[in-house]
This record gives C-alpha cells, sequence and structure tokens, in this order.
C-alpha cells in the first residue's frame, strides 16, 4: 500500500489516522509496517466497510475533504470490497538517518558491497546492482519508466530493485525519479578508488 507524501505526513503529524482502499482482497494486515516519506505508519488494523457508510467525518479523518473525495478515489472494480485502514505513526524511517551518513569506514563498505554481491546472486537476470546505481547516479530525477528504458527493463521490476537499493540506504526515492543518497555517493566514491 502507498501513501502520498500529503497522507503520510498528516499521519505523522497525528491528523490523518485512517485512509480507505478498494481492493478485490486486502493487501495489508494488522502490525505491517510501512516506510513512506515522513517515517514508518504501522497498521493497526483493517475493516470492510461499505462506500456509502463513508461519512464525512470518515473522510476528515482520513484527510480528506469529504467522503464524496474519498469513494472518487477508489481504484479498482466497483465490485471489489471496500476497507478502512487505521494507521498510525510508528517513528522516523531509520533509512533516512543512515543515508545520510558520509562517513563510511572499510568496514561498511564490505558490508554494503557484501550486501550489493547477495541481491546480485538472488537476482534471476543476473547481476544489476552496478548497473541500476550507475544508472541514477548519472540520472537523477528521471521517472522510473525513463530509467527503465536506458535499462531496457521493465519499469515495475526496476522500482522493486531500486527498493532494496534504498533498503540499504544508497537511494532516495523522490516525488518524481529518484538519486543517490549521501551515503550512496560515498560508497561509489569508496567503491571507485
Amino acid at each position: 500500500m502507498i501513501l502520498t507524501d500529503r497522507i503520510a505526513r498528516a499521519v505523522a503529524a497525528g491528523v490523518v489516522i485512517q485512509v480507505f482502499r478498494r481492493w478485490a482482497k486486502p493487501r495489508v494486515r494488522a502490525g505491517t509496517r510501512l516506510h513512506t516519506s515522513a517515517g514508518v505508519v504501522e497498521i493497526v488494523g483493517i475493516d470492510p466497510i461499505a462506500a456509502h457508510d463513508i461519512s464525512d467525518a470518515d473522510a476528515h479523518a482520513a484527510g480528506e475533504r469529504d467522503a464524496e473525495v474519498v469513494t472518487a478515489s477508489f481504484r479498482g472494480s466497483p465490485d471489489d470490497p471496500v476497507y478502512r485502514i487505521t494507521v498510525r505513526y510508528a517513528g522516523p524511517d531509520e533509512r533516512v538517518e543512515s543515508s545520510r551518513r558520509v562517513d563510511l569506514s572499510a568496514s561498511d563498505v564490505e558490508d554494503i558491497t557484501a550486501a550489493l554481491a547477495r541481491l546480485d546472486r538472488a537476482s534471476r537476470r543476473g547481476p544489476w546492482t552496478a548497473e541500476v546505481l550507475a544508472a541514477i547516479a548519472s540520472h537523477p530525477r528521471v521517472r522510473a519508466a525513463e530509467v527503465a528504458v536506458l535499462l531496457g527493463r521493465d519499469k515495475d521490476s526496476l522500482k522493486l530493485d531500486v527498493r532494496k537499493l534504498k533498503n540499504l540506504g544508497l537511494t532516495w526515492s523522490l516525488d518524481i525519479g529518484y538519486e543517490i543518497s549521501p551515503r550512496g555517493a560515498a560508497f561509489l566514491r569508496a567503491s571507485e578508488s
């Protein structure tokens, strides 16, 4: 489940306590933690609700003007059930702090190198981490679809791979595209020398 930057920040501020989604089946469960642009958001609960039972007060608690705005935003089949997903802010995203670190020790560089090698070995398409890091470094703030074309890949698999790099603190996801984090830039410099 993806939360927009606006909603993620409202959850972090305690203003938004729920969101609504229409899905064929639930895509999250209570206890799931989402890494968002505003920090970690925890799924507290998920309950089915009839779309016509969503009130304006429910919409306000979801950061929207009224129930009509909420129901108009639903994707998927009109026959799919609607879910009320209760959320809470669980704290800052530890990856953000890690991604800002530029003072990498030799041990840090070895650990990152080993983690990237594990990702490369686990991939069905073969080694990809160096190529994706280089593409993001060379094309910051470029849409995922365009980076995928540059690499001869499909957008969805590229986005999954970039998320793996982000989990290591090497990249940042932006409103449009990606960029190498300060930690990622420090790693690239260290691995080139």
